[in-house]
């Protein structure tokens, strides 16, 4: 097992609210207007790992996800979106969990 580095942004930063790991950036944020809960999508991430896809049954319906954890902590922080046939322009963006989140 290697070393795992991490990339520190600057600005204004969303971080993992358990270790503080910077995660995002506002310039990479594309809405804070999610319609069944508090979450926002990203663009980009960085620092975490994903899960396998899975099909998992949602408010808005089922959809194809990878799962987002934290690349120090291992939190599940949100989800990437995989497959989304109604939504194309959400295809591989990062919808993280509000309440997970620190702004720095």
């Amino acid at each position: 097992m290697g070393l795992t580095y991490r990339t520190f942004l600057e600005g204004m930063v969303y971080a993992c609210l358990k270790c503080r790991t910077h995660l995002a950036t506002e310039d990479d944020l594309l809405s804070k207007a999610c319609k069944y809960g508090q979450a926002y999508l990203f663009d980009q991430v960085v620092n975490v790992d994903h899960g396998a896809e899975v099909d998992r049954a949602m408010t808005t319906g089922f959809h194809t996800i990878r799962d987002v954890h934290c690349g120090k902590c291992c939190t599940v922080l949100g989800w990437i979106k995989a497959f989304n046939d109604d939504n194309k322009y959400k295809e591989g963006k990062c919808v993280l969990e509000k309440k997970l989140l620190d702004e720095i």
